[in-house]
């Protein structure tokens, strides 16, 4: 499965406009206020995602850290880089990313970085 086929956690950092036009793609996006978890730490976020069967969405790259260093158990992350900017430019990164083939088995670290006019993307299975 493409890995952002699989069910989404939304961190905080991703924009409502960002989210809402995922879910205009068909995407299964829960966010981190939706889930009632504003303010938690990156470990609860991690944790409940894992319980919940999602993988989360992120401009942070804490959770990375956070997953490989302390060994969580984790199904996915996908890191959108850079973050912060216009919700079109994160949009356009998230296309790129789910018109790429690759198949994805859990866990794994997704990051996808826009570079001028392209996308690097980069998966990692752990």
């Amino acid at each position: 499965m493409n890995p952002l086929g699989y069910p989404l956690l939304a961190d905080e950092n991703i924009h409502g406009d960002v989210v809402a036009g995922l879910r205009t793609r068909g995407l299964d996006v829960l966010t981190v206020s939706d889930a009632g978890m504003a303010g938690h730490s990156d470990v609860d976020i991690l944790n409940r995602a894992q319980s919940t069967g999602r993988v989360i969405l992120t401009h942070d790259s804490d959770f990375g850290v956070l997953a490989l260093r302390e060994n969580r158990p984790f199904l996915g992350i996908a890191f959108l880089r850079p973050g912060h900017i216009h919700s079109e430019f994160v949009l356009d990164i998230v296309d790129a990313v789910r018109s790429t083939e690759m198949f994805a088995t859990p866990p794994f670290l997704l990051v996808a970085e826009r570079r001028g006019e392209g996308v690097r993307i980069r998966l990692r299975q752990l």
